[in-house]
């Protein structure tokens, strides 16, 4: 994490000679340097011990595998009431795509087409949330203006490994944030990604949050893969899906997480899909 963004603090220790040797031999095999194995260990070691006597820990909870949604079944039984026993941040949508979804210290907002944001009563449904009990493990505040390809490169150099889940806030001020929200689908209809990934709302100089997660790669059937962030202006009454942001001060908390926990859908439309494998 040799970067000019990323603050570091340069410190020497001494491993006995069988460890130092397992150290190397590990690293060259992950094509990684001793001291980004290292970082990860000992990030994943302070995040345990941080953990109060008798909480589990952190996990990712789905409330369906987002290929059942992405097929156009987009009406499932899941009451937003409880999304709550498994988290207080996350994200997803409304029966039949009717906005995009975050949720911030417990409060689930909706994010309609028109940008705009209202909190939501738990006996709304959704078919499909990805939540967790938001607790950062790091937390880092960054001065200098970034472009999105700048920031996005910055959020990859701040995750240990690719192959794990991370839940990320990033609270502050932003220079301009680009995004979209979807607008209400008939089910069985499946979404048109060009369609709908296109810019429709902007903001500029405004406070907010970002929030969202990263998954890895390899289980994009259950997620999606990658970076996937939603946006809420700091007065809580805009927001949308992040498509493009260029930030200024910004103060950026990740949660490394461990564990994924799947609900799957007992409807006749799931139990009847042919979804892809």
């Amino acid at each position: 994490m040799n970067d000019r963004h990323v603050p570091t603090v340069e410190m020497k220790i001494a491993l006995p000679a069988g460890l130092a040797g397992e150290l190397e031999r590990t690293a060259a095999a992950a094509g990684l340097t001793a001291a980004e194995i290292t970082r990860t260990a000992l990030a994943y070691y302070l995040e345990a011990r941080r953990r109060p006597d008798g909480e589990a820990e952190s996990a990712v909870y789905l409330s369906a595998p987002v290929t059942a949604m992405l097929k156009g079944f987009y009406e499932e039984k899941t009451l937003l009431g409880d999304l709550r026993r498994h988290g207080d941040f996350g994200l997803g949508t409304f029966n039949n795509l009717d906005g995009e979804m975050v949720m911030l210290d417990g409060i689930i907002y909706q994010l309609r087409a028109d940008g705009q944001a209202c909190p939501v009563a738990d006996d709304a449904r959704t078919p499909f949330a990805c939540v967790t009990f938001y607790r950062p493990t790091v937390s880092e505040a960054f001065e200098e203006e970034l472009d999105y390809a700048a920031f996005q490169a910055l959020l990859g150099r701040l995750l240990p490994s690719d192959n794990m889940l991370y839940a990320i806030r990033v609270d502050g001020f932003f220079r301009e944030v680009q995004a979209w929200s979807v607008s209400r689908q008939e089910n069985y209809r499946p979404l048109n990604e060009e369609e709908h990934n296109r810019p429709a709302l902007s903001f500029e100089n405004i406070s907010g949050v970002l929030a969202g997660f990263y998954t890895p790669k390899f289980i994009r059937s259950l997620n999606f893969p990658g970076f996937h962030l939603h946006f809420l202006t700091a007065d809580r009454r805009y927001g949308g899906h992040l498509h493009a942001c260029r930030t200024e001060r910004v103060k950026i908390g990740i949660q490394f997480i461990q564990q994924l926990k799947l609900d799957l859908p007992m409807t006749i439309d799931y139990l009847t899909a042919r979804l892809p494998r």
